[in-house]
Order: C-alpha cells, then sequence, then structure tokens
C-alpha cells in the first residue's frame, strides 16, 4: 500500500506531460475554422449559383425591391 502511495505522484506527474502545447491546440483549431470557412463559402456559392440559375438575382422576379420611401421621418419644423 505504502508503495502504491509513492508511486501515485509519479503517474500524475507523467500524465500533466501529455496534455498537447498551445501551438498543437492552436493549428487544430484553426484548421477547423478554415474548414468551417471553407464549407460556408462553397454553401454560399452553391446557393448563389442555384439562385442565378432560377432567375432571382440581377434584375430577377425575386430581387430585393426598391423602397422609393425614405427610410427616416422628413424634418421637423421645430415647433
Amino acid at each position: 500500500m505504502a508503495r502504491a502511495l509513492m508511486i501515485l505522484p509519479l503517474l500524475l506527474l507523467a500524465a500533466c506531460d501529455r496534455e498537447p502545447d498551445f501551438d498543437t491546440r492552436y493549428d487544430a483549431v484553426a484548421s477547423e475554422i478554415e474548414a468551417r470557412a471553407k464549407a460556408m463559402d462553397a454553401a454560399v456559392a452553391a446557393s448563389e449559383k442555384a439562385a442565378r440559375a432560377a432567375g432571382e438575382t440581377e434584375g430577377g422576379s425575386s430581387a430585393l425591391p426598391t423602397d422609393d420611401k425614405a427610410a427616416t421621418p422628413p424634418p421637423s419644423s421645430g415647433e
């Protein structure tokens, strides 16, 4: 039993060395973020391509409407 208690701190110390360092973790997360960004870009490109094929952009029927109404109210008379 005493031998096990003396070995336990050594095992705990050895286990602490297995954690990856900052650079390794940073590279892994950066790669994951880059992969997600590429996937999002591909999804946006695919939806834009589908919208162009359906004629929904650039003068198509579902393009954003142009509002002739002013976004701000007319100026006050000061009263």
